[in-house]
């Protein structure tokens, strides 16, 4: 039986997610969204449910505005490392969603471990 991207997405995204509350029920969340345009990510703290710190190839200060390839991607995970610096975070678990661990996921990773942030 055939299934659509769409499905195959949905069930990596739960498979991972899952796998990451069972490993770290109150720990912090580096959760990663990546757009035919855009990439994001955000460092969330599932336990209070806020988000501590985010970074987005939209901002103008990055000066990657409009562009989503892999050094916009390296450029939001140096940049999501120095604000988890600045709000005294070093360590926590990357949720990679349901995207493929390669190309831009994996430079904003890389760029982020670069940076101090230790997944």
């Amino acid at each position: 039986m055939a299934n659509s991207k769409r499905e195959l997405f949905l069930k990596r995204r739960l498979r991972v997610r899952n796998k990451l509350k069972k490993r770290n029920p109150e720990g912090l969340r580096l959760s990663v969204h990546r757009s035919n345009k855009n990439i994001s990510v955000q460092l969330i703290d599932d336990a209070q449910g806020v988000t501590l710190a985010s970074a987005s190839s939209l901002e103008k200060d990055l000066g990657v505005v409009g562009k989503n390839n892999v050094e916009a991607a390296a450029k939001v995970g140096a940049a999501i490392a120095e604000r988890a610096k600045a709000a005294g975070i070093e360590s926590c678990y990357f949720d990679r969603g349901g995207f493929l661990f390669h190309g831009k996921v994996k430079a904003l990773a890389d760029a982020a471990r670069e940076g101090g942030l230790k997944f």
